[in-house]
């Protein structure tokens, strides 16, 4: 989008990040020199009392506001993005694939000011879990990433993968990650999974360590349904990070969201960009 905006921006740091509170304060005195209206959840008042904030109580603040700027990690990113707001991610973690910018970089933020960023629409998933008797557990969305995989016990588990009703394997195996795009360079990435272009919709098959011959990853089209059945017990699911502890007999219905995740994106880095630079950091 081009042109003179105005924008109320709510701001959401994890002040459980080692760097987060001195960079989110360097992120308010830059927003406050182009004047842009910063809304903040009321808890925040004594951390951030001395900036032109607008505190609120939190569900007031996302219904205000037109945009999210989050301060941490991919995880505080993957948070702010569920509340149907688009998100500009500023990096205070390691990583964070995510991120719009870096601390050192706020001057991109001028940008917010005069409307020359775009909006990057990415594919979610919709996790359903049912019980041995078919009856609704919980439903989650998920931008990243669902995983069943063995509890606390080192022991692994035994699952059935199904696509559109038909058996792809049965597993022995520690888990089973099925990914978004997006969430291709998280745990998919640390498993042995393929890397895939966010801008291709897709899921994404890739067991644990599995007891196999065969465990290929695999990549489905993204109307496709894929259902894990527990075959035993201590089996947690996970859907970006939110955890429920599942028994013998549950299933994790798994497909594409209805709705998506909106990430502000104002540098021109292209995916290849960011997977370098980040994985480069790796390397060091």
């Amino acid at each position: 989008m081009k042109g003179d905006v105005v924008l109320i921006t709510a701001i959401i740091p994890n002040l459980t990040r080692k760097n987060a509170k001195s960079v989110t304060e360097k992120l308010l005195s830059k927003l406050t020199e182009l004047e842009i209206h910063c809304l903040a959840d009321e808890s925040l008042k004594d951390q951030f009392g001395e900036f032109n904030i607008e505190f609120l109580p939190f569900s007031q603040m996302i219904e205000r506001c037109d945009l999210i700027i989050s301060v941490g990690g991919d995880g505080t990113i993957l948070h702010c993005a569920k509340h149907g707001k688009p998100v500009l991610g500023v990096n205070a973690g390691r990583l964070a694939f995510m991120a719009g910018i870096e601390p050192a970089e706020l001057e991109l933020l001028s940008s917010l000011k005069d409307g020359s960023y775009t909006v990057d629409k990415r594919m979610m998933l919709k996790a359903v879990v049912t019980d041995e008797n078919g009856e609704k557990i919980a439903e989650k969305y998920c931008i990243n990433d669902v995983v069943a995989a063995r509890g606390g016990q080192i022991k692994m588990i035994e699952v059935t993968v199904k696509c559109n009703g038909s058996v792809i394997n049965d597993y022995f195996t520690d888990g089973i990650i099925i990914s978004t795009p997006t969430g291709s360079t998280a745990y998919n990435l640390s498993a042995g999974g393929p890397v895939v272009d966010p801008q291709i919709e897709s899921m994404l098959l890739t067991p644990v360590c599995t007891h196999s011959l065969f465990a290929r990853a695999m990549i489905f089209k993204p109307d496709t349904e894929l259902s894990v059945i527990c075959n035993s017990d201590n089996i947690n699911v996970s859907c970006d990070g939110d955890t429920l502890k599942l028994h013998k007999g549950c299933t994790i219905t798994v497909t594409k969201a209805p709705v998506f995740g909106e990430f502000i994106r104002i540098k021109t880095d292209t995916f290849l960009d960011v997977l370098n630079n980040k994985l480069a950091q790796r390397r060091l």
